[in-house]
């Protein structure tokens, strides 16, 4: 009986640390500490260069709808979307849109093999060692901010989108002016 007891009280223990532990480290994935992007907020500060080593800044893109696409090689939605991004900055550059698209972490080798297959014309920049994508806090690829000519997130979308999905946010992005 004695030792029956004791194991239960072990197990209940157990369980408890189980369960604090559990709460803890899910709000330490949870927690944003209110830095993270938000709708109606601005995106966070980025500074970051391209394959040819030009170095583009967030505050580059203010006062003009943008697109900020966080995205790599290795994902079967981003390279969907590559090209129906292309489409849109075609459809809506001369009217001011700025497509950013934000690679993560991979080397130059492999985002230009890649780049081979499609004609981009906009913005591809390298975030070397993950730092913006942790500021922005992306969890899902693709993820996509769709930001204001004001500098405020209108959406942001995780997962892969169709090219109707993405003009519908960019008339949207325009209608707010």
């Amino acid at each position: 009986m004695k030792g029956r007891s004791r194991r239960l009280i072990q197990l209940i223990i157990l369980g408890a640390i189980l369960i604090i532990g559990g709460i803890a480290i899910g709000q330490t994935f949870a927690d944003d500490s209110g830095t993270l992007p938000k709708v109606g907020k601005e995106p966070p500060y980025f500074e970051l260069s391209d394959l040819n080593r030009n170095v583009y800044r967030q505050t580059d893109f203010t006062g003009q709808p943008y697109i900020i696409n966080f995205w790599g090689t290795f994902c079967p939605p981003c390279v969907k979307e590559m090209p129906e991004f292309q489409r849109q900055y075609e459809k809506w550059g001369d009217k001011g849109l700025k497509i950013v698209a934000i690679n993560l972490s991979e080397d130059d080798l492999t985002i230009r093999n890649f780049l081979r297959s499609f004609e981009l014309e906009y913005n591809i920049l390298k975030d070397i060692n993950r730092t913006v994508e942790r500021r922005f806090g992306v969890r899902a690829y693709p993820t996509t901010y769709f930001v204001k000519a004001d500098g405020t997130i209108m959406e942001i979308v995780q997962g892969g989108m169709t090219e109707d999905q993405i003009n519908r946010r960019v008339e949207k992005l325009f209608d707010s002016k």
